[in-house]
């Protein structure tokens, strides 16, 4: 099932800075899990869950489980406009980000990805 693609939609669940951060995140990063959000946020796993949870109820996001670990990513089905959005968005605050790309990158055990 595609996502819902209405502009008001998209647009109240990246009215929350966390929400946006975490989708500019996954943009960066392509995926991410729970664990490596909370580190680069630095927020609790139940909050940043809550907002994933918007994140993906809005169709933006899509999620899959590798073992004991959830990846979130950009949902793959997401109409074009919405991409080209979070990648203008992205390539425009990378010095907003900043902190927390370095604390993702900082991240000491980090997951591995097999896929």
């Amino acid at each position: 099932m595609s996502p819902s693609c209405n502009p008001v939609e998209v647009f109240k669940a990246l009215a929350d800075d966390t929400r946006t951060r975490i989708a500019l995140l996954i943009t960066h990063e392509g995926e991410l899990c729970v664990c490596e959000l909370t580190a680069a946020l630095d927020l609790s796993q139940p909050k940043i869950s809550r907002h994933l949870a918007q994140l993906r109820s809005s169709g933006l996001l899509a999620d899959r489980r590798q073992g004991q670990w959830v990846y979130y990513r950009v949902h793959p089905q997401l109409a074009p406009w919405v991409g080209r959005l979070l990648q203008e968005a992205l390539a425009a605050n990378k010095a907003w980000l900043a902190t927390d790309i370095a604390r993702l990158v900082a991240m000491p055990d980090r997951p591995q990805r097999c896929c």
